[in-house]
């Protein structure tokens, strides 16, 4: 193989591995973008209104809208809360905003505002 050849073939190879760090590169943005758009999901608040509130159990159910980051539908249903002092600061009829998550199984409320 003559010097020129080697060059050549040196050209190539630094090429092509060029382009494979480029393809990583747009493959992590990607990802990172894909992270970007469905995190603030997961802490809009929704909208809800307190239908009951059992301490003893550490529950609230909720009349909601969409809880978007759980692909779930406008309904009724309980909760359990995160933080039980979250209890203390509702009441059955108040409006609320809230972030619900699946936690360990079970969908669980880890914020909680009035929306008053």
């Amino acid at each position: 193989m003559n010097l020129r050849s080697t060059r050549v073939s040196i050209l190539v190879l630094t090429a092509i591995a060029s382009l494979d760090a480029l393809a990583i590169d747009e493959s992590h943005k990607k990802a990172a973008a894909s992270v970007a758009t469905t995190q603030p999901a997961a802490t809009a608040l929704t909208s809800g209104e307190v239908k009951k509130v059992d301490r003893d159990a550490g529950k609230i159910t909720i009349k909601h809208g969409p809880l978007v980051n759980l692909d779930m539908p406008s309904m009724t249903m309980v909760f359990r809360v995160k933080d039980p002092a979250m209890l203390d600061q509702v009441q059955v009829g108040d409006k609320i905003g809230f972030v619900a998550e699946k936690l360990n199984g079970a969908y669980t409320v880890t914020k909680l505002e009035s929306a008053q």
